[in-house]
């Protein structure tokens, strides 16, 4: 069995460690929750901060200019670029995450005008699902909504699909979908491909031009740790923007925004994606997100996230062995950076960790959720986390009532 000695061995020499002192993170505290919400960095709070004491305080609305704020959408876009493996000029930070998948479904069903079918994943995460149902009866022309099982989904394709959306990492069990294979396949039927990566980006490492991937988007809050309710991103192709109209235009989508035209005429490239006037100051946390980001790479930070989400299975099953059934795939190539405990209790255990200063969380009906995220986690934070959880198993802690007192944020 690994000892705490062995995961201090691993923490001297983990090419990531310095990175750990540039997050606001309490020493007591154990952050399993980076998949949801990660944590404030140095950087964020100082260009935050120069955000708000220079650029608006001094340069007011000099700064739409001075300071670059009307190029942030398409700026912030090219420096997340790199995280998915996308070219400079296909990717733009602009709006929420839900609000970006409305458009880019919008727009991307009008380049197959002759085919009448979605289909999506019946474990996608709601909001997806919500989305796509609206698009499809908006959308001028008859579109069936397929919602399948995952494995169902490749007899499903044929020439009457106009586009598949999935989430590329299962939002529950931390599964992680084959990006090269499952595109292919949908464009072998002349179909097009949207993945979701708000489980992904920033947690693996994606190739969306290798994999030849139309559409894209993901958001900035959880392994970008940009803050709540950061700007999400969106991805296309280049050789689909010119053909591809924004459904929700706006006035800085325009190719000619200070003319003041009556008449709409987009902007070239992914500027056309734009609808309104960027959030300047949330856009500045994700600048500063971006730093710690560029001081290393995806590649060391997914061996990492392999070697710490497998430490924390080795170390469950050792320790509390049949407690749990463990739902993330052991497999490397299926799994995300994060790892899901099936349990009928999973509400109050998870409760019971956060008041020992164990922060996971859990989702709905029985799964306790743990992000690993290397940026910040330590090798021995895994350990003592996993001793935690021994305790609250074999005491029973979760049994206490007041653990099962449902919070409106689980």
């Amino acid at each position: 069995m690994t000892s705490r000695l062995d995961c201090e061995v691993l923490d001297r020499d983990d090419p990531l460690s310095s990175l750990r002192k540039e997050f606001v993170l309490a020493d007591e505290l154990i952050y399993l929750d980076g998949n949801s919400l990660g944590p404030v960095s140095a950087a964020v709070k100082r260009r935050v901060n120069e955000v708000i004491d220079s650029e608006w305080a001094t340069g007011l609305v000099r700064s739409w200019n001075s300071a670059g704020w009307m190029a942030a959408p398409t700026a912030l876009g090219d420096r997340v670029a790199p995280l998915i493996g996308a070219r400079p000029g296909e990717v733009l930070v602009a709006d929420t995450l839900t609000f970006l998948i409305a458009k880019l479904l919008g727009a991307a069903l009008h380049l197959r005008p002759d085919r009448h079918v979605i289909i999506t994943d019946e474990a996608n995460f709601h909001s997806d699902l919500y989305i796509i149902e609206a698009v499809a009866k908006r959308a001028g022309r008859p579109i069936e909504v397929q919602v399948l099982n995952r494995k169902d989904i490749p007899a499903a394709l044929n020439d009457d699909v106009a586009l598949v959306e999935l989430t590329h990492v299962d939002f529950r069990t931390g599964e992680m979908l084959d990006l090269f294979g499952i595109t292919k396949a949908v464009h072998d039927v002349g179909a097009l491909m949207f993945w979701d990566f708000a489980h992904s980006a920033g947690a693996v490492p994606l190739d969306v031009t290798g994999a030849n991937v139309d559409f894209a988007a993901g958001c900035g809050y959880k392994y970008l740790n940009a803050g709540p309710g950061a700007p999400a991103f969106a991805y296309i192709r280049r050789e689909w923007q010119s053909q591809m109209e924004n459904p929700l235009p706006g006035w800085l989508g325009h190719v000619r925004p200070f003319d003041f035209e009556l008449d709409y005429e987009p902007a070239t490239g992914m500027q056309a994606f734009v609808t309104s006037s960027p959030s300047i100051i949330a856009m500045a946390a994700l600048d500063g997100s971006l730093e710690t980001w560029e001081k290393t790479t995806m590649n060391e930070v997914r061996t990492k996230s392999l070697a710490l989400t497998d430490l924390f299975i080795e170390l469950v099953e050792q320790r509390v062995p049949g407690a749990f059934e463990i739902v993330t795939p052991r497999e490397h190539a299926k799994r995300g950076s994060q790892v899901a405990l099936r349990h009928d209790h999973a509400y109050a255990i998870v409760q019971a960790l956060i008041e020992r200063n164990v922060i996971g969380d859990f989702r709905d009906p029985d799964i306790c959720r743990f992000g690993f995220t290397p940026l910040y986690l330590r090798y021995v934070d895994v350990y003592d986390a996993v001793d935690v959880l021994v305790d609250v198993m074999n005491n029973k802690a979760y049994l206490d009532e007041r653990f099962s007192v449902r919070n409106p944020v689980t």
